[in-house]
């Protein structure tokens, strides 16, 4: 492995492409190149995958909040990025080409769930991103696509056509995957491509908020909820979807954690789980 493949993360424990907050148990990321509209730049996507890759043993994060700074959420892959330095043929171009890639695989496996703050333009690999988050939150002026096409490569990439026909549904994802169009707030809204569209000044505080929804849940429950949705996607049968809640029930159900919960139900008071 070479500098290309790895990241380089401060003494700190900072990145240099985006901004992470604390607020408790949230990480408000926001990607901080707005000068680029914040794309993709190689530093920033092994920025990523590091991030990403390292929330599944930190239980110290419980909900990710991604956003960017400035007028854009992510633009895509910096195009304008001198690249004469990475190594060519099919072996380098693999690895090029995992480095976006592997962004939107650990996003999936980390369990904590992850809203998209969609604050402006989401194209290529920025529309994976909010793609491979668990909740889209808009604003009226957001526009989206699938802007690899448009640059004479095919549509499906960084996990883009494995995610919007389950989220809108084949001819909707055909339509955007073929014809790399934009959907803009309002059909994202109705097709279910995002949750809901605020104004850009309430767009933070309907995240935060969010988040904190999630945060009154059991540690485990959300986490072995994300994890049950992933599989359930793809499950062969209902059988084997159900064995499966099935036996996560039993598991939390040993914790403690529904006692607890019914007790607060029943006390008309907050619930207070143990950590995970």
């Amino acid at each position: 492995m070479t500098e290309l493949h790895e990241p380089r993360v401060n003494s700190d424990g900072s990145y240099n492409t985006f901004n992470i907050k604390k607020e408790g148990a949230i990480d408000v990321v926001t990607l901080n190149r707005p000068e680029a509209l914040n794309a993709l730049s190689r530093e920033m996507m092994l920025e990523l995958q590091h991030y990403f890759g390292k929330l599944y043993t930190d239980y110290t994060v419980r909900v990710v909040v991604l956003t960017g700074a400035g007028r854009a959420f992510c633009s895509g892959l910096d195009l304008k990025e001198d690249r004469s330095d990475e190594p060519g043929g099919v072996v380098g171009g693999m690895q090029t080409q995992r480095r976006v890639s592997e962004i939107m695989l650990r996003m999936r496996r980390a369990p904590q769930p992850i809203i998209s703050l969609i604050n402006g333009p989401a194209s290529g690999g920025g529309f994976g991103l909010a793609l491979a988050s668990d909740i889209r939150i808009a604003t009226p002026s957001v526009r989206m696509n699938a802007a690899f096409i448009r640059i004479g490569l095919s549509a499906c990439d960084v996990g883009v056509s494995y995610f919007l026909p389950r989220l809108v549904g084949s001819s909707l994802a055909s339509e955007l995957l073929l014809t790399g169009n934009f959907i803009e707030a309002d059909r994202a809204l109705i097709s279910g491509l995002v949750s809901s569209v605020v104004e850009a000044d309430q767009l933070m505080d309907k995240g935060l908020q969010m988040a904190k929804d999630i945060l009154r849940n059991s540690p485990i429950g959300v986490r072995l909820t994300k994890d049950c949705l992933n599989m359930s996607i793809d499950a062969p049968s209902l059988d084997a979807v159900i064995a499966m809640e099935d036996r996560q029930q039993i598991l939390i159900s040993a914790t403690g954690d529904m006692r607890e919960g019914v007790s607060a139900f029943l006390e008309k008071r907050e619930a207070h789980y143990q950590d995970d």
